[in-house]
């Protein structure tokens, strides 16, 4: 008889092992659920297939067509996050709203990645990205009950959920960390100096995610949450100016255990500025990989109508693993990819 191939999740004692995983997972998707109702939210469910997956650089989609009655074919693509979808029913009317439901990204596989996953998104009208702040250390508290566990733990790092996170500005975590100026016109030139490896044809953009990469994200959400904030603006492709410094934006990441949990921001609703970013990413994008996506023209124009707002992605998954002390993505997924 031939062996079931590597990937058979489904063996009765494959599926004994992740049980207590997934079982965890159930209990945290019903507090979370349970919270934001308790907070005035209300659920929505985003449609999966869109006619841009999203427009920054480095985030690459699953594309897919759809054939008419008449035979008439349209490409689309599966979202890589329900964000275009949400904020159009901001502009819509609606106040506060969450999503929990699947996303699609391509060129995405490790401990922390899968092809397909979980996202938690949520947004509030009217609201500083504060609020978003509180919202992220609410949900690692409700994790943490939900699967009854006093700490998050990864790889033998841990943290206390009910420790208020700690929070630092990007510039203040490149000199703490990595002994460099984040404002630095030269930073290839100050990282190279600093001994990280700097090709010749890196960009700013480049040499700022490796530094982040290799010198700031091991050192975060160690002991407690943190929660890094206030991005340089071009790392910021949706989210608004920081009122009285224009060179960063109201975008926080949230770190627990060295693990990225959440990208939130306070949102951008100028259409204009909007439409400008999303142009510079597929330039981009093009440059680097040789495509680039549509954008989503109805996107912009609910911009139009969209309220002031604040909002957050996380990752549902990863969230589950640090509350179930999983090693792997896989382990906290009912049907993983093959």
């Amino acid at each position: 008889m031939r062996e079931p191939v590597p990937s058979a999740w489904w063996r009765p004692d494959r599926h004994a092992d992740r049980r207590p995983f997934l079982a965890a997972r159930s209990r945290i998707a019903a507090a979370v659920r349970r919270w934001f109702d308790s907070q005035g939210f209300v659920e929505v469910d985003p449609a999966a297939l869109a006619v841009s997956p999203g427009n920054e650089a480095h985030l690459h989609a699953l594309a897919t067509e759809t054939i008419g009655p008449d035979g008439a074919r349209q490409r689309l693509y599966l979202h890589t996050s329900p964000e275009f979808a949400c904020k159009k029913l901001l502009a819509a009317g609606e106040a506060k709203i969450v999503s929990l439901g699947h996303v699609w990204r391509n060129r995405e596989r490790g401990p922390l990645h899968h092809p397909e996953f979980t996202l938690l998104e949520w947004y509030r009208a009217g609201a500083p990205y504060e609020a978003i702040m509180q919202d992220c250390a609410a949900l690692l508290r409700l994790a943490a009950e939900a699967a009854g566990v006093r700490e998050l733990s990864f790889h033998g790092q841990a943290a206390d959920p009910v420790v208020e996170p700690e929070r630092i500005t990007v510039a203040e975590a490149f000199r703490r960390y990595a002994g460099l100026d984040l404002f630095d016109r030269d930073l290839p030139g100050a990282a190279r100096a600093a001994g990280l490896r700097v090709a010749s044809d890196d960009t700013w953009s480049d040499v700022f995610s490796r530094v982040l990469v290799e010198k700031i994200e091991p050192n975060l959400g160690q002991g407690r949450a943190t929660v890094l904030r206030d991005y340089p603006i071009a790392e910021a492709a949706l989210a608004r100016p920081k009122p009285g410094d224009p060179r960063v934006a109201e975008r926080f990441e949230l770190y627990s255990c060295g693990v990225e949990l959440a990208n939130c921001f306070a949102e951008l609703t100028d259409p204009a500025e909007q439409r400008r970013r999303f142009e510079a990413e597929m330039a981009e994008k093009a440059r680097v990989y040789g495509e680039a996506y549509p954008i989503d023209e109805d996107f912009l124009a609910a911009l139009e109508f969209m309220p002031p707002a604040s909002g957050g992605a996380l990752g549902f998954d990863r969230l589950v693993m640090l509350a179930a002390g999983a090693s792997r993505i896989e382990q906290v997924l009912w049907t993983p990819v093959p």
